[in-house]
């Protein structure tokens, strides 16, 4: 018998494979975290399928998410960027990408992680919503509003609510799994 999985992922094998084994699993990593925050920021305007498809792309043209690499990249390795067809192309994107890098480590700095900085909005510990069917699942919340606010005042691009609620989501800080999904207890 199969197991009961979130309406949104179904019929696409990649979408399963990234549900059942990395969405919503609480991510306290910041190497992972960073890669999340890069891919939602990218995802802004398109669809998370689109961005998941060119996943591996990004991982190889951003030396493996490598924040320190990313944050010293200079206009030769934005124009190289702007050249590669597997990534989203889009300038602003990815000079965001860079600025968030530097940002990001500034954070680092400060907080000891990124995932401290993070984690403290919801006390270190997921919050467990009661989801019975995906598309009630919010767009935003309050939370992901002063998150999203405190990131742009620290200076960061593409981090609007619904972008960074999309972030708490995939790095567990929510769990947003339909409560009869087979994940929902895992996570």
């Amino acid at each position: 018998m199969e197991k009961h999985k979130c309406g949104w992922c179904l019929g696409d094998d990649l979408y399963e494979s990234y549900h059942d084994k990395e969405w919503g699993t609480p991510v306290y990593d910041d190497q992972t975290l960073f890669e999340f925050l890069i891919l939602e920021t990218m995802q802004a305007g398109l669809s998370w399928i689109t961005i998941l498809k060119k996943r591996d792309n990004y991982f190889d043209a951003l030396d493996q998410f490598d924040i320190e690499k990313i944050a010293a990249y200079d206009q030769a390795k934005q124009d190289e960027l702007l050249q590669n067809a597997g990534i989203i192309r889009n300038k602003l994107k990815v000079k965001s990408i860079i600025n968030n890098a530097q940002l990001f480590i500034e954070i680092q700095k400060e907080y000891g992680s990124f995932s401290k900085y993070i984690w403290a909005y919801v006390d270190g510990k997921p919050i467990k919503n009661t989801i019975q069917n995906y598309k009630e699942a919010p767009a935003n919340t309050p939370l992901s509003d002063q998150i999203s606010k405190d990131l742009k005042k620290r200076g960061f691009k593409f981090v609007g609510s619904t972008i960074m609620y999309a972030f708490m989501q995939a790095t567990g800080m929510v769990n947003d799994h339909e409560v009869n999904c087979f994940r929902y207890d895992e996570v």
